[in-house]
């Protein structure tokens, strides 16, 4: 999953986002060793302050913890994970729903372009 910024949010923001959808995805799993800051830096093509604010603040949430002399980890608490992954899609629903609306459409008529795409996509 490559980096992808935009200008109309801070990007350490838009980092922890985007940090949060690799751990959730399994990209960086439970309890899993994450890269150091100028190396993760390099990748997302940042300065590593900015990328030390967005995993400072994910510490602080309890999605990674640091160990002293190892480095930073993903948490093991699944609890955690999934709490994240329920407020990423209330999120994305949020987003949807409101542009949804914005075009015009009603509650019902949503539901059923939704429950069509559903359907076409088992197939």
């Amino acid at each position: 999953m490559s980096w992808n910024f935009t200008s109309d949010r801070p990007i350490y923001a838009q980092i922890i986002e985007q940090m949060e959808i690799k751990i959730c995805s399994g990209i960086y799993p439970l309890g899993s060793k994450l890269p150091s800051v100028r190396d993760l830096a390099k990748e997302a093509s940042v300065n590593p302050n900015t990328m030390q604010r967005a995993l400072s603040n994910m510490e602080e949430s309890g999605l990674l913890y640091s160990v002293r002399t190892s480095g930073r980890f993903v948490t093991e608490d699944i609890n955690m994970i999934k709490q994240t992954r329920k407020k990423i899609v209330q999120e994305q629903i949020e987003e949807f729903l409101k542009k949804m609306v914005d075009l015009g459409f009603e509650q019902k008529e949503i539901i059923s372009m939704l429950s069509d795409m559903s359907k076409e996509m088992r197939k």
